[in-house]
This record gives C-alpha cells, sequence and structure tokens, in this order.
C-alpha cells in the first residue's frame, strides 16, 4: 500500500473518476470497516426493536428498558478507549478483528438471557465491541485512503450504519410479529452472532496502513519525540492535544445525547397508539424505519461528498441545524403521510453528520495517539448519550413519544454550536507526531 497520506497531492479529478486513484488495499480496508460498522449497528439496533418484548417478559417500565439499552452506550466508552488504545500499538487490523467477535459472541449469548441481570451483562460486553469497532475501523480507512477522498470513504462507512439499521427492521418485521413474544427477540439476537464470519475476511485480506507501520516502528526503535513515546492515553491530554480532546469529547456528546434520544424511542414512536402520543401503526410501524435509513444512507454519503468539497465545519454546522428543525415536525406527526415525507429528511441529516466524526477527529490528531483519541472521544461521547434513552422515555411517560422527541433539538443545535470551535482540516495530510 502506498504511504499517500504522508505524501499526497490534493487533486480534482472528475466527479465519478476518483475510484480510478484507489488501489485495491484500500478498497479492501473499506469492505471490511463497512460490513464492520453495518453489522455493529444491526446488532445493537436488534434491541431498539425488541424492547416491546422484552418490557412485556420482564416486566419493564420505558425508563428501565432505556436504562439496558444505556449500559451498552456506556459501556461502549470505555470499549472505544480501550481499543483505541490497542489499535494504537497492535495494529488497526487487529483490533477490528477482536472488536467484531466480541459484539457479535454476546448479541449472540444473550438471546439465552433468563433475566436482566444476565441481558445486562451480555449488553456490557457488547458495548466494549461496539465501541471498539469504530475507533479502530474509522481510523484503518482514514489512514489507508487519499486525503482528498477521506471525507468520502469516511461518509461511505459510516452509511453502512443505515444498512445495518434497516437490517435489523427488516429482521425485526419479519420476525417478531409472527413469533411467541418471548421468542421473537430471542430469535433476533441469535442472529446477532453472524458478523463473526467477518473475521475471515479480515484476517485474510487486509494489511496495515503504512503511516501506522512507520509509527509504530518509530515507537519501538524509541526515534518518536518524548511525547510521543509516553503512554497514548496521557497523549491526549497533554498541552498540545488536550483543546482538542475536550472539545471533540463535548461535541460528540451533544451530537449522541440529540441522536439517541430521537432514534432509540422512533420505533416506538411510530408504532403506540395516539393517545399514548404515538403514530399508532403498531410493529407495522418498524417497516416505516427503512425509508428513514435510506435518507440516512444518503445523507451519510452525501456529508462526505460536500465536506470533501466544501470543508467539514460548514457541512456538518448545516446537517445538526437543519436535523433540529425537522425534530419538531416529525414529532407533532399524527399521520402516515407526515412520517413518510419527513423520515427520509429525518434520517438524511440525522444520521448523515456522524460522517464528519471520523474526517475531522482523525485530521486533527496525529498518528501515534490517533485511535486512542477517535476511540475515547467518540466513545466517551456515545458513553455519555446513555443518558438518552432514560430522558427520553421518562419525558415520554409524563407527555407522550411525539412532544419527547422534541428535546432533541436543543442538543442538536448546541452541538453545532461547538463544530464551530474546530479548526478546518479538509484535506489535510495525516501526521505522525
Amino acid at each position: 500500500m502506498s504511504d499517500e497520506t504522508m505524501d499526497a497531492s490534493i487533486s480534482k479529478p472528475a466527479l465519478f473518476s476518483w475510484y480510478k486513484e484507489i488501489n485495491t488495499d484500500q478498497w479492501k480496508a473499506f469492505i471490511a470497516a463497512f460490513l464492520g460498522w453495518t453489522l455493529d449497528a444491526m446488532d445493537l439496533l436488534l434491541f431498539a426493536f425488541a424492547v416491546s418484548s422484552i418490557a412485556t417478559v420482564f416486566n419493564l417500565n420505558p425508563s428501565q428498558v432505556g436504562a439496558i439499552f444505556s449500559v451498552t452506550l456506556f459501556s461502549s466508552a470505555f470499549g472505544g478507549a480501550l481499543f483505541g488504545i490497542v489499535s494504537d500499538y497492535v495494529g488497526r487490523v487487529r483490533a477490528l478483528t477482536y472488536t467484531v467477535l466480541l459484539y457479535s459472541a454476546f448479541t449472540g449469548i444473550s438471546a439465552f438471557s433468563p433475566n436482566v441481570t444476565f441481558l445486562l451483562v451480555c449488553r456490557l460486553f457488547l458495548g466494549l465491541g461496539m465501541g471498539g469497532e469504530w475507533a479502530s475501523g474509522e481510523v484503518l480507512v482514514a489512514e489507508s485512503w487519499p486525503r482528498q477522498h477521506r471525507g468520502k470513504v469516511i461518509g461511505m462507512v459510516q452509511s453502512g450504519w443505515a444498512i445495518g439499521y434497516i437490517l435489523a427492521a427488516i429482521l425485526a418485521t419479519l420476525i417478531i410479529p409472527n413469533l411467541d413474544i418471548n421468542l421473537g427477540w430471542r430469535i433476533l439476537f441469535l442472529i446477532g452472532i453472524t458478523p463473526a464470519f467477518l473475521v475471515f475476511y479480515i484476517r485474510r485480506n487486509l494489511v496495515e496502513p503504512e503511516i501506522w507501520k512507520k509509527t509504530a516502528e518509530m515507537r519501538k526503535e524509541r526515534k518518536l519525540s518524548e511525547k510521543g513515546q509516553s503512554f497514548t492515553l496521557s497523549q491526549i491530554f497533554g498541552r498540545d492535544l488536550i483543546r482538542y480532546t475536550i472539545t471533540a469529547t463535548v461535541l460528540t456528546s451533544l451530537c449522541m445525547i440529540a441522536y439517541w434520544g430521537l432514534y432509540f424511542w422512533i420505533p416506538q414512536f411510530l408504532s403506540r397508539p395516539v393517545e399514548e402520543g404515538g403514530v399508532g401503526l403498531g410493529t407495522k410501524g418498524f417497516a416505516w424505519i427503512i425509508p428513514i435509513n435510506i435518507g440516512a444512507f444518503i445523507g451519510c454519503n452525501t456529508f462526505g461528498w460536500i465536506s470533501d468539497r466544501f470543508g467539514r465545519r460548514p457541512v456538518f454546522f448545516a446537517y445538526l441545524v437543519i436535523m433540529a428543525i425537522l425534530v419538531w415536525f416529525f414529532g407533532h406527526a399524527k399521520d402516515l403521510t407526515t412520517v413518510l415525507i419527513l423520515g427520509p429528511f429525518i434520517g438524511f441529516f440525522g444520521t448523515g453528520f456522524y460522517s464528519g466524526f471520523g474526517a475531522i477527529f482523525s485530521e486533527i490528531f496525529p498518528t501515534r495517539a490517533r485511535g486512542t483519541a477517535q476511540g475515547f472521544c467518540y466513545n466517551f461521547g456515545r458513553g455519555v448519550s446513555a443518558v438518552a434513552p432514560p430522558l427520553v422515555g421518562y419525558v415520554a411517560g409524563i407527555y407522550g413519544y411525539g412532544l419527547s422527541l422534541i428535546t432533541v433539538s436543543v442538543f442538536a443545535v448546541a452541538a453545532a454550536i461547538v463544530v464551530l470551535t474546530l479548526p478546518e482540516t479538509k484535506g489535510k495530510k495525516l501526521e505522525i507526531e
């Protein structure tokens, strides 16, 4: 693989000719990261469709169900930091392998949960793998692909989240209504073990990015600077990086509170009766998650293309502000027509901004601690967002699901303001030191 991230000129290829600049190893890195993230999303979000069944089986209220999901988000903060460090020291490919095995194994094991405690433990370990997968996969493609196409590839990888959400919705629509209430959600989780087979592809086809290999060699030979030789977790809190660490962590926290406050409860908002503040579609409402996530798929990919041309900050800011406005109208939707019209736009802007994290974070942090930094900042924010499901569930219990969704707009606007405090990094050459 060429060391393009260290020595590449910014080019402006024709709209559909850029793919000619991507070599085989770079495509393989994309495929692995894309599938890892897609199946990560599927495994995680199966729970969002199974919550009603689980609540009935274990006699839980909305806040308690939200708390179970929050355990996964909270543990992902530790998983992201842990495997971010692992990826800096032993490699992006190995870290990706470990994380896929972890989240898929514990999704499958959770199918046999005899009680809530067992389920909680499984969700905790699932979160560790889920958080680590993003940290290793995003860094892998960021360091492998040409910098002029970094926004595109990260947007393409991030769009896998929408595909995973759609897969979860399809499986839930086919299985839950047609099986016993205590069997349907267990079958869903058992299917969640399938991503483990991706490991065979990863181990046979991927190579480490050249810039990581050079950094690892310099670290081994103690040729990095004094700060570069120190433990990577301490590096991101050093004088030169702490500003970016804090800002990036605040940004992800606000964004993910907004995201999970909205997306965890969307299936329930669509399926719950109108008198409870929902749209009243029943379990058939799960199917309408698909057009929302088609919008999300397009939004993630579009973000990458636009940000490669116009910059990371303005595009990130615009997506968040538009999301905040659309959520207000979506929360007031009481009929299928409105849901169908607004759904894809909610997906486009409400998920598309995620493509900004990988590009910006890879460009503001050096290679010596990039995995640690991205894993910590992104997943610490996801851990903080653990407050969102029970918070929105609590508001939903008082005012209904529709009105509770509107609270996420405040966090989206706050995140948009934080984006403006970060430097513009479009096309930046990745650094070791």
